[in-house]
């Protein structure tokens, strides 16, 4: 799950990066079955790759990590970042009263960066007609040609307003392309993505639009975006019979999206107190894993046994770990008293900071784990990366996505295992 920013006054008390704010272990995935169609020419996108297929590299920037994190995209310059990315989802626009709207206008077109913050070292001034983020994304872009943006709406906290504007799709789809061709920044951004936690099922709250909703909000923003924009989607990983996969039509829904980004990360965590503690992004199962179906290899697997085009389906990896304290255990599996102390958030925390403070003692199901005292943490490293890009490789996906980048170390020791 994708946690989006919280309204400017608690945005900035909050200062989460998370990208999910996980209330529980059954709430963690998105939607879809049916049978897939490939696209037709006239619902691909023509957006042209600089790379070969399946070699997509999409980081998540978020508009809040400007504040208590101090993460700006100059930073995606510096760490040597935009030379690996493909693609920048920038997170979040919101979705209220049926319409695409901005997220926090100040973060995104309002605040000036100061020559330091600034992506090519020159100040924002009072009088040019576009500041913020975007402004800066622009910079990044100038530098970086073959880079696209894409505008994400929605994540955990502002997915609610999915219910509405599947009442009216066309309507929403007309409201999203207003705002993100809007001509202040319409060079910025290469199309949208919808991060809808989730249709026809539970997130941060309930949505009954109905198993077809979610095929009929892409199939309009397809029609609106027409042929020579991206349009994509963050869709729950839940594999389980019956679980969030099942909920929604995501095989009909994939002839109008470019490609899918399946939430393979939060699986487990401390929302669950007393454990048992397991790892939050295994890449297959393992004996004694909490839930079978929860780890990306059965995603991945339903997702393709309902027709969905294996280059359609990006790998997702999360660039932080999730933690329970009262561990005596060292290995998956042990009983917790709550979740370990983080420094944003209580049960999370960045790789940048776990890799000094709580490096990895052991690998289970494909990904790392540690435990340092009495906390117990689990994470991927760039071995536990490169295991999971030969798993990409052999499964022939479209490439890769994390949330975010905010999360990696400066020289981006991360992404370079990527790629």
């Amino acid at each position: 799950m994708h946690t989006p920013p919280r309204p400017r006054a608690r945005l900035r008390a909050l200062l989460s990066a998370s990208c999910c704010a996980a209330l529980g272990a059954g709430l963690l995935a998105g939607a879809g079955t049916a049978t897939a169609t490939e696209p037709g020419p006239a619902q691909a996108s023509e957006v042209t790759e600089a790379r070969a297929p399946g070699s997509k590299v999409v980081g998540y920037f978020t508009d809040w990590g400007i504040y208590g994190r101090q993460y700006f995209v100059k930073n995606i310059e510096t760490s040597g970042s935009a030379d690996r990315l493909t693609h920048i989802n920038y997170a979040f626009g919101n979705v209220t009263d049926g319409k695409c709207a901005l997220g926090d206008a100040w973060a995104d077109t309002d605040k000036p960066f100061t020559a330091q913050e600034s992506v090519d070292g020159v100040a924002d001034t009072a009088d040019q007609p576009l500041s913020g983020n975007f402004n800066q994304l622009r910079k990044l872009k100038k530098l970086h040609p073959d880079l696209k943006v894409i505008w994400s709406f929605g994540g955990w906290s502002w997915s609610g307003g999915f219910g509405e504007a599947a009442k009216d799709p066309a309507a929403f789809a007309r409201s999203c392309h207003d705002l993100v061709e809007n001509s202040r920044w319409a060079d910025v951004f290469d199309g949208i993505d919808i991060d809808w936690e989730y249709p026809n099922a539970c997130g941060l709250t309930c949505d009954t639009s109905g198993r077809k909703a979610f095929g009929d909000v892409m199939a309009a923003l397809r029609a609106e975006f027409g042929r020579r924009q991206l349009v994509t989607a963050a869709i729950t990983a839940d594999a389980t019979p019956g679980g969030k996969i099942d909920a929604a039509d995501y095989a009909g829904a994939a002839r109008y999206v470019d490609w899918y980004n399946p939430m393979t990360y939060d699986y487990f965590g401390a929302w669950a107190a007393a454990g048992p503690t397991a790892p939050h992004s295994p890449l297959t199962s393992y004996r004694g894993i909490p839930q079978e179906g929860y780890n990306t290899a059965a995603t991945i697997a339903k997702l393709k046994g309902l027709g969905i085009p294996s280059s359609k389906l990006l790998l997702g990896i999360g660039f932080y770990g999730r933690g329970w304290t009262g561990v005596t255990q060292a290995k998956p599996g042990g009983a917790a008293t709550g979740p370990a102390a983080g420094t944003y958030e209580a049960g999370f925390e960045d790789y940048k900071v776990l890799r000094t403070t709580c490096p990895a003692t052991g690998v289970v199901g494909g990904t790392a784990y540690a435990k340092c005292g009495d906390d117990w943490w689990s994470f991927d490293t760039p071995k536990t990366i490169r295991g999971k890009m030969k798993y990409k490789e052999a499964q022939r996906l479209g490439g890769t996505f994390f949330w975010e980048l905010s999360g990696d170390t400066a020289d981006g020791e991360l992404i370079r295992a990527i790629d």
